[in-house]
């Protein structure tokens, strides 16, 4: 008797299955009705959400706490355009991705049947490639492919879009262990002219300053770039993104730099006479005015990704490679430097500059997010969504561990923070994980609370609620006259009750007095999720700030005492 031919479908999950899947985040639909039953019988586990783009947002976080690619899988339709804000969070912080979406059977393609879209045209511009399957054979292929694209070089989002037909019929395709990708190429080891080009700009400077990115993180290059710090005796910042790559408590370590960075890490990009990027795009965040960024100090960028040379910063080396693998070959090339005035200015202003607070006069989200900190003793995985508390998390969560900081950069995705830390959960059951959120982004995806609670996912959500969208009601405060459009969550629900009707446990916290006590309980609770809702000032600003399009030397570390000019040109 002639064996029965597995199902497009099944080839599919077989496919995933060699490829070391353990979870799919997805919601199901008519057009990816095949698939989703040949998952009821494979080992990888289906995580059904309650909206795709909490799908994109978990694989998201899970891949980013992991560095394995997250995977989706969605419905042809609404069910695949609601993917498109989680692939373009993917693509602009370079997160590796597979997002899986059924589409109407291939007869019907361009005919407006039922739920069609374009899914591939669609998506096309957020993510790094996309396949529509028009053969049932390719699947294979394509799957080993999108693996391989996803997770190398650059890391980004693959879509691959398969026609119901396709994956209700029989597939007898060979599984795919190799790829040919002729157009494909994954930088190997750094150019040695450039890494001795170098060498020898950082043996002349006197000021050097390493600024770390998201790059560092994916390539695992903390350990290599604190050997080289510590041999050349020089600064380091981070870049938002690139918490965690570097040890944030390490004496030579600034903190953050940028828009709303410790003042003593701007101070010092300010005054370096060397700047050399690492696995960092010179991100409008950072720059400000581009013009007048570091104009006189040299600048060195090391990158996986050749597009990003020259595209912000005319760089004096560029140095194309992976990130740890470069500055391990850089190391045995550099020298000591005399940076002890550097480092004693660099001290001064740590001294005389340092993150405060007001304490007094109510429940400071500053105050909560610093004694989370030390709550977690900075060992947890921290997820943030996007504003405000966003900032104040960076600023007073410091980061000791690779893949301990989630957070939407480049695209500021609103809602990430929550769904984000259920992947990191699952990807890391042992690990705590805390969900730092805002009241107005956590409303975009809160619905997510029943896929923690239904899989008892023991994933901890702070939301630090001041019944604004904060970020924007600064902005307008300090640049708009403090004319107020938009920005009031009036009918924010109570979260307590909002937690507890999905069975959630919540705490409640409205006095300084009560925070650790709050926040202990809900640290050491592990019996499901926990939200903690932290009712604070409404009308705080965070500092320091460096105006958007303005020059780094522009920063306000206080708050200003006479009127603004409105930015102009600038988000």
């Amino acid at each position: 008797m002639t064996p029965k031919l597995p199902t497009g479908a099944e080839k599919l999950v077989q496919c995933l299955e060699r490829e070391g899947v353990e979870h799919i985040f997805g919601l199901s639909g008519g057009a990816a009705i095949p698939i989703f039953d040949a998952l009821v019988d494979s080992p990888v586990k289906l995580v059904l959400v309650r909206h795709e783009q909490g799908a994109t947002h978990m694989a998201d976080g899970y891949a980013r706490a992991t560095g394995r690619p997250g995977v989706v899988l969605v419905t042809s339709g609404p069910g695949a355009t609601n993917t498109v804000t989680g692939l373009l969070t993917a693509l602009m912080d370079s997160v590796p991705m597979i997002v899986i979406s059924g589409q109407t059977p291939s007869g019907v393609l361009g005919k407006d049947a039922f739920q069609e879209a374009d899914v591939t045209g669609i998506t096309y511009p957020v993510v790094k490639h996309s396949y529509l399957v028009k053969d049932v054979a390719e699947i294979p292929r394509v799957v080993r492919e999108a693996f391989h694209i996803a997770t190398t070089g650059r890391p980004g989002p693959v879509l691959i879009d398969i026609p119901k037909d396709l994956s209700s019929a029989p597939c007898d395709a060979p599984f795919a262990d190799e790829v040919d990708l002729p157009g494909y190429h994954v930088p190997g080891r750094a150019d040695p002219e450039a890494l001795g080009r170098a060498a020898e700009l950082l043996k002349a400077a006197r000021r050097p300053l390493l600024y770390v990115g998201h790059g560092a993180v994916i390539s695992d290059a903390g350990k290599a770039v604190v050997q080289l710090a510590e041999k050349l005796r020089a600064p380091i910042v981070n870049t938002l993104l690139g918490k965690g790559a570097a040890d944030e408590t390490h004496p030579l370590h600034l903190g953050m730099m940028g828009m709303h960075g410790t003042a003593y890490a701007n101070k010092a990009v300010i005054h370096c006479d060397l700047i050399m990027a690492i696995g960092a795009r010179w991100d409008d965040r950072v720059t400000g005015k581009v013009d007048e960024f570091c104009a006189d100090a040299v600048k060195i960028h090391v990158d996986v990704d050749p597009a990003e040379f020259n595209k912000i910063i005319r760089p004096d080396v560029c140095i194309l490679g992976d990130a740890r693998l470069a500055i391990e070959d850089l190391i045995p090339r550099v020298e000591p430097a005399d940076t002890e005035e550097w480092l004693a200015r660099c001290e001064g202003w740590r001294q005389k500059y340092p993150l405060k607070y007001p304490k007094k006069g109510g429940l400071r989200a500053q105050h909560v997010l610093d004694r989370l900190h030390h709550v977690t003793r900075g060992q947890a995985v921290v997820s943030v969504d996007v504003g405000q508390h966003q900032m104040w998390a960076a600023q007073f969560c410091l980061t000791t561990s690779n893949r301990h900081w989630l957070c939407s950069g480049g695209a500021g995705t609103m809602g990430f923070g929550f769904p984000a830390a259920i992947g990191a959960k699952f990807a890391r059951p042992e690990s705590k994980v805390w969900a730092v959120v805002g009241d107005g982004g956590f409303q975009m995806t809160l619905a997510e609370l029943a896929t923690a609670a239904v899989h008892d996912i023991a994933v901890k959500v702070l939301i630090v609620n001041n019944n604004y969208l904060g970020m924007v009601r600064q902005w307008q405060e300090l640049f708009f006259e403090n004319r107020l459009s938009g920005v009031d969550l009036e009918g924010n629900p109570d979260f307590v009750k909002l937690a507890e009707a999905y069975g959630v446990k919540a705490l409640r916290i409205r006095r300084p007095a009560d925070i650790d006590r709050k926040l202990r309980e809900a640290h050491e609770y592990d019996e499901g999720p926990c939200v903690v809702v932290a009712e604070v000032v409404k009308e705080d600003n965070v500092f320091p700030m460096i105006p958007a399009g303005a020059p780094v030397s522009d920063m306000i570390i206080d708050p200003p005492k006479h009127k603004l000019e409105k930015p102009v040109g600038s988000t």
